[in-house]
């Protein structure tokens, strides 16, 4: 089977070398420069990764997107994707490859064995809240939703390609797609590193999360509606 790292990256100059040799140790390497306008795309050459370039920054999802199609177009079997900035361990990709025979998507989860020390405490209560309502909407049994580190198999790959959002909602998006086709989804522990890098997501990122939310909630309930009406009039 052929394995494959993808990592999305803006802006990502001073982590991006480092990330990339620690993946290359177990597989191929792809990043995808979402229109950085520092050193990324050099440094990551340099580093030995294959390239894609978006001339302009058009958002981490659009980012994975150009990822997983360039790495079908090389008919890789199993895709990873993780950050370019650091915090996601490259060491741990061995264990998604070895989990992900008996799932078609694994998720990374910093919460997996309990609240890690070192997340800020805004970013608990988000995840928290946001991973409830996934949980709800798909039906997945998931503690941390908001995971960037992720394997995917190459059917569950294609599937992904299509999702119209462009932005961090792209990987929310993946597992509501992936409970309409009846993905297995599992998660596997990994370890959480924050320093100073930036954070990208702003205020009109988190007003498009809410309300990328609520539109999740009335899909919900429309599949209700119409797979059962009775049921969903009372509320049960």
């Amino acid at each position: 089977m052929k394995f494959i790292t993808i990592i999305p990256a803006y802006n990502e100059e001073k982590a991006i070398e480092s990330v990339v040799k620690c993946a290359l140790k177990y597989c191929d390497v792809l990043v995808v420069d979402d229109g950085s306008g520092d050193s990324t795309y050099g440094r990551a050459k340099s580093a030995g990764a294959k390239i894609v370039k978006h001339e302009k920054n058009m958002g981490k999802g659009a980012a994975i997107k150009s990822g997983l199609k360039e790495a079908l177009n090389h008919n890789y079997d199993v895709l990873i994707v993780l950050d370019g900035d650091g915090q996601h361990n490259p060491d741990c990709i061995p264990s998604f490859i070895s989990n992900i025979g008996d799932n078609e998507l694994i998720i990374g989860s910093r919460f997996k064995n309990g609240n890690p020390e070192n997340m800020p405490v805004w970013r608990k209560l988000s995840n928290k809240i946001t991973t409830g309502l996934i949980k709800f909407v798909t039906g997945y049994n998931l503690t941390d939703s908001q995971s960037g580190f992720r394997a995917m198999s190459r059917d569950a790959a294609e599937l992904f390609l299509d999702i119209k959002y462009d932005d961090y909602v792209y990987e929310s998006e993946m597992l509501y797609k992936a409970s309409e086709h009846e993905i297995e989804v599992n998660e596997a522990s990994i370890p959480c590193t924050y320093g100073d890098e930036k954070s990208y997501v702003t205020k009109i990122h988190a007003l498009k999360y809410i309300l990328f939310i609520i539109g999740l909630l009335g899909r919900k309930f429309k599949v209700r509606i119409i797979s059962n009406p009775i049921a969903a009039k009372l509320g049960n």
